[in-house]
């Protein structure tokens, strides 16, 4: 299916339960590859490997990368802090086996796409905080970042399930069921006041997609703590069909390129 790269699942121990990992990586690269962790979308309740098949296979081949995608624990099953507790140790995991896969852990990077991206980023600030992994960047594909719901602008072309408002709140219900959960900075990231540090973030937003406001407002508040940020939105696409959409792949890939180049220093810490 993926001829030009190898492919591997792993079992790994989670935060609640046994996760696994899908590695890709090229075949044709013999020094060491930059690492990108990779979370699907699902509205964290649903999603699993497949669904990111396609995006973490053109990543891995257009960035040149060992990419690892996370089968992270859903809700309601393990509600937050499950599956960035799981993303952080599956993050851990490929930083411990790089030599493994010959891969450069010193280059590192998370993404992810609707709560796969608001779980890579709650992972970045967990990687800030911990002190213990330096991410190059961070790229959000129509994140999913408001539990308040407050800044949804749906619009007469908005389709699927996730244009359902009611549909939003039941996943965020089960994935935060209490109200210390709604507004941990880790799972409510628009509304943390603790932004600095976070490493250079790409946000990439649908035109028909009523959450596009939530990436496109963190994208400022993350330029104003002083982030080096870039938000790019993809007319005529819809929040389901965005991480498969090539020109955003494309772009996604090259901000990826550009950050995953240099090393940051030694031992992968801040």
């Amino acid at each position: 299916m993926h001829s030009n790269l190898e492919t591997q699942e792993i079992s790994i121990f989670g935060h609640a339960q046994d996760i696994t990992l899908r590695s890709y990586r090229p075949k044709s690269e013999k020094a060491a590859v930059p690492i990108l962790v990779y979370c699907h979308g699902g509205g964290f309740v649903g999603g699993d490997l497949e669904e990111a098949d396609h995006q973490a296979s053109v990543l891995a081949e257009q960035v040149r990368a060992l990419v690892v995608s996370v089968g992270y624990s859903l809700a309601p099953a393990h509600p937050f802090p499950a599956a960035p507790e799981d993303v952080y140790l599956a993050l851990q995991w490929a930083v411990e086996h790089a030599r493994q896969f010959k891969a450069d852990s010193q280059r590192i990077a998370v993404a992810g796409h609707d709560a796969g991206a608001s779980i890579a980023t709650g992972v970045a600030a967990m990687a800030r905080d911990r002190g213990v992994i330096s991410l190059a960047a961070q790229v959000l594909i129509a994140p999913l970042l408001d539990p308040s719901m407050t800044r949804l602008v749906h619009g007469p072309a908005d389709s699927g399930p996730e244009a359902d408002p009611l549909n939003r709140a039941r996943q965020y219900k089960a994935y935060l069921p209490g109200m210390a959960q709604c507004v941990h900075p880790y799972a409510a990231p628009l509304d943390s006041r603790r932004l600095a540090g976070l490493p250079p973030t790409l946000i990439v937003s649908a035109e028909r997609d009523g959450a596009k406001s939530e990436g496109e407002q963190y994208a400022g508040r993350l330029i104003v703590a002083g982030v080096p940020t870039e938000a790019r939105r993809y007319s005529g696409v819809c929040h389901a069909e965005l991480p498969g959409n090539p020109p955003a792949l494309n772009d996604v890939a090259g901000f990826l390129l550009r950050h995953l180049a240099t090393r940051l220093g030694p031992a992968s810490t801040r």
